[in-house]
């Protein structure tokens, strides 16, 4: 049993233990988070209670608990997503004026992309993403971006974590993702069809800071019928160069 009678850790301890608890995981039943906390099973089950009444964790059909829409959206609220998305906000209007679809900002979180800022024409197509979720890094643009650029270790705990196929067009294997990794390293631009949401696709790429660095992506999602239309590529790499050079990023090519 987790946990014991000697447990001297304070309410709020314990709390930041259930936190804790999700890093490098995107879902636990009550059973492992009580473990990996090194919690009694009765008093991991009356905390999560309390963390999912108030929203900070959710439970899913499946019993299983997962970090709440509460948390993430306390998240895109520190300093230097603040200061992420006031950067990139001119460059994102623009990319949604042009084109009149979703228009995303997101960032790595373990192996989810976590979408800072989202902006969507009257008439853009149905897309699940919103400001403060987190969707899986290998089917998404922005996600397969900032996998992209990731380290190492974080590509094999992906695989590790046997990634779903949410729809027919999702690649899932070991040789499939690294070849469209070395694709995105090369051409500095993510593309999928039809690979999280039917008739939707979405071309990403990735924002640099002033070292170089990968942190942030942009991306558009727009109906499957728009996918050859060029000036939704050439929007997406602008933007992101736009953003990159806000932040301080120079480089004559990515």
């Amino acid at each position: 049993m987790s946990g014991g009678g000697g447990d001297r850790r304070s309410v709020a301890r314990k709390v930041f233990a259930i936190a804790d608890a999700f890093h490098g995981r995107e879902q636990l039943s009550l059973s492992e988070i009580a473990g990996r906390a090194n919690l009694p099973l009765s008093t991991a089950h009356r905390l999560v209670g309390e963390w999912v009444e108030w929203g900070g964790l959710e439970r899913g059909d499946d019993g299983d608990y997962r970090i709440g829409v509460r948390v993430w959206r306390l998240g895109v609220r520190q300093p230097t997503a603040l200061r992420l998305r006031r950067v990139a906000m001119p460059y994102l209007e623009d990319l949604l004026e042009s084109t009149h679809e979703h228009v995303h900002l997101a960032i790595r979180d373990g192996l989810g992309a976590t979408y800072l800022e989202r902006l969507s024409g009257p008439a853009a197509v149905a897309a699940i993403s919103d400001v403060g979720s987190r969707l899986p890094l290998h089917a998404t643009g922005v996600g397969l971006v900032l996998l992209s650029y990731a380290p190492s270790e974080v590509f094999d705990e992906l695989l590790a974590s046997e990634p779903r196929a949410y729809q027919p067009r999702t690649i899932t294997d070991e040789r499939g993702l690294r070849r469209r990794m070395a694709e995105i390293r090369s051409t500095g631009i993510a593309t999928t069809v039809e690979e999280l949401t039917p008739g939707a696709f979405s071309i990403a790429a990735p924002v640099r800071d002033a070292t170089g660095e990968v942190l942030a992506a942009v991306s558009i999602v727009a109906h499957v019928e728009r996918l050859a239309e060029p000036q939704i590529s050439l929007g997406v790499r602008m933007a992101a160069r736009g953003i990159s050079s806000a932040l301080g990023y120079r480089a004559h090519h990515d």
